[in-house]
């Protein structure tokens, strides 16, 4: 989990929007490397989807999706990582690996605890 820059003691997963002609996964391969530094292609897609409401981005971001995009969708993945060796991006001051129990509780956005859950429930199943 990453604690955000601003606000202070806000965790979440990484996140960041597709570019130009990506998909969802390889936009979630770049954002793992911007922000952490994740070098890695065997991303697995979950199927835990949401949609985020527009409004909460940038008046710039807006005018790119138009007037008539009212909400975007929100693609969830999990990498297995070969190393714990995490370069974080300015956007971050912080990052923790925690148990389940413990990153439930402190995840702030919904989508990433139902993402968390279904990841959890994918390993348990591979046992």
């Amino acid at each position: 989990m990453f604690e955000r820059k601003n606000p202070l003691c806000q965790y979440q997963f990484i996140a960041g929007g597709g570019e130009g002609k990506e998909t969802p996964v390889q936009a979630a391969a770049r954002e793992s490397f911007e922000e952490a530094g994740i070098k890695s292609e065997d991303f697995i897609a979950l199927t835990s989807l949401c949609h985020i409401p527009t409004y909460i981005f940038s008046e710039k971001q807006r005018k790119e999706w138009g007037k008539s995009v009212f909400v975007i969708p929100e693609y969830a993945f999990a990498v297995e990582l070969k190393s714990e060796n995490i370069i974080l991006s300015a956007e971050h001051i912080n990052f923790r690996w925690d148990t389940y129990d413990e990153a439930v509780l402190k995840l702030k956005w919904d989508s990433n605890k139902t993402a968390l859950c279904e990841l959890d429930c994918v390993l348990k199943a591979k046992n």
